[in-house]
């Protein structure tokens, strides 16, 4: 009797995996190795798509490392995702009385509030802060370590 076939990725495929995405200095911005693993369904927007489209054809139980060029999974850097925000607002929206620090991560509603989005702390003014909005790997070369545990 022949064995049966790994599943292998397909447009739409449930996964449930490892992976490490670490942005040209190694340094991993999300890590699963070390805990759960990710649970995903491919092309509902969790992953870059030019990270789902190497999964494809992958079979459970693979392992594989990809490396992309520089904006190819993140896009480019967007200056005009730098933005200032009145401290004003920001005691609105957050909390108030809050100090931030450059390099801090806020997150903010969306403007129907249905979602959030996250920007970094750049500069602190006296009355504003620059939020740099971009995805913290736009613009760099990214690293994508994955090991499949599960396709459905």
């Amino acid at each position: 009797m022949a064995t049966p076939q790994p599943q292998r990725v397909e447009p739409g495929s449930f996964l449930t995996l490892h992976y490490r995405l670490a942005g040209a200095d190694g340094h991993a911005v999300v890590d699963t190795f070390a805990d759960k693993p990710a649970t995903l369904s491919l092309g509902a927007g969790q992953l870059a798509p030019a990270i789902e489209a190497r999964l494809l054809g992958l079979a459970e139980g693979a392992s594989a490392s990809f490396e992309l060029p520089a904006g190819a999974a993140f896009g480019e850097r967007n200056p005009r995702l730098l933005q200032r925000v009145k401290r004003a607002l920001l005691a609105e929206l957050g909390e108030p009385g809050a100090e931030y620090e450059v390099g801090d991560v806020v997150e903010f509603p969306t403007p129907g509030g249905e979602g959030r989005y996250a920007g970094v702390v750049r500069e602190c003014g006296p009355d504003w802060l620059l939020f740099d909005f971009n995805h913290p790997l736009a613009g760099q070369a990214v690293r994508f370590d994955v090991q499949l545990l599960g396709v459905l």
